[in-house]
């Protein structure tokens, strides 16, 4: 499970080692370690032990003042959060990059977002998407997603910017009842003042987010870039090529100006709330 401070380490050693002038095969040769493990150390693929940190900067002759710093670094990044009890369960480790992150935008088509589903939305679509899994699994990913919801109203929590595909909407996920609920959720968390929520509707015809859900991930400190999160039952990918995340960031402005404003959007939602309740 990748932690922010992980991410940050990582690309610290593969920039000093380049800085030093040092192949992977050098560095392994003189720690006494496979070149597997250097190279999983700067992809952080594996956490990178304080000892194994202090051997790398003796040998990149790093100064005694930025010595200090990433050893702090990482005994930081062996630190157990909160949601290292669930990291079992491939969530986790966006968990931690919503809690560190200084704004998340998310794009979403089928479902409405984790951080904003009721519990019994969340029941139902997780037992949708999982229908192999033991009950006991599905409550352990339910508990997981009503924990993170306390990202919203935490003291320095992100800026939140999220468009809903309309087909979100009108998906009757639990049943009327539930789908009504939901919607007032919805209509709740988008006054909240770091939240921005907008509809993209289906008057919109083609547009640029066409290729499905996304999420990026920005932080507040310069070493840690943008982070692009795809979400799949597959296998979650995660990227951090440049080139890659700024053909996001270009999407989401796409979608942004082919949304609704945020009135229209909380009218949409009330619209769609009171037909359910017309319909019974």
């Amino acid at each position: 499970m990748t932690t922010v401070q992980q991410r940050r380490l990582a690309r610290i050693l593969r920039s000093l080692r380049e800085g030093a002038g040092l192949t992977i095969e050098q560095v392994a040769k003189e720690l006494e370690l496979s070149p597997s493990t250097i190279s999983r150390m700067e992809t952080a693929q594996v956490g990178v032990r304080p000892r194994d940190v202090k051997a790398l900067l003796e040998l990149y002759e790093v100064t005694a003042v930025r010595h200090a710093e990433l050893l702090e670094l990482a005994r930081k990044s062996r630190q157990q959060p909160w949601w290292y009890e669930y990291r079992e369960i491939p969530a986790a480790s966006v968990v931690g990059y919503e809690f560190d992150a200084s704004s998340v935008r998310q794009y979403v088509t089928m479902v409405l977002p984790g951080l904003f589903q009721t519990r019994e939305y969340a029941a139902e679509v997780l037992r949708s998407i999982r229908p192999d899994a033991p009950a006991r699994e599905i409550e352990q990913r339910l508990e997981l997603r009503m924990h993170r919801q306390e990202l919203l109203t935490q003291e320095g929590a992100p800026d939140l910017w999220i468009i809903l595909d309309e087909a979100t909407l009108h998906r009757p996920i639990g049943g009327p009842a539930v789908m009504r609920t939901q919607l007032q959720r919805l209509i709740e968390v988008s006054a909240l003042p770091k939240i921005t929520l907008q509809v993209l509707p289906f008057s919109a015809g083609p547009h640029a987010g066409l290729d499905g859900d996304f999420t990026i991930y920005s932080f507040s400190d310069p070493a840690d870039p943008d982070l692009v999160f795809i979400e799949n039952s597959g296998g979650d990918l995660y990227l951090e090529d440049a080139d890659r995340i700024e053909r996001y960031r270009l999407i989401f402005s796409h979608l942004q100006t082919a949304a609704l404003n945020t009135v229209e959007s909380v009218r949409a939602l009330t619209d769609v709330q009171q037909d359910l309740a017309e319909r019974g």
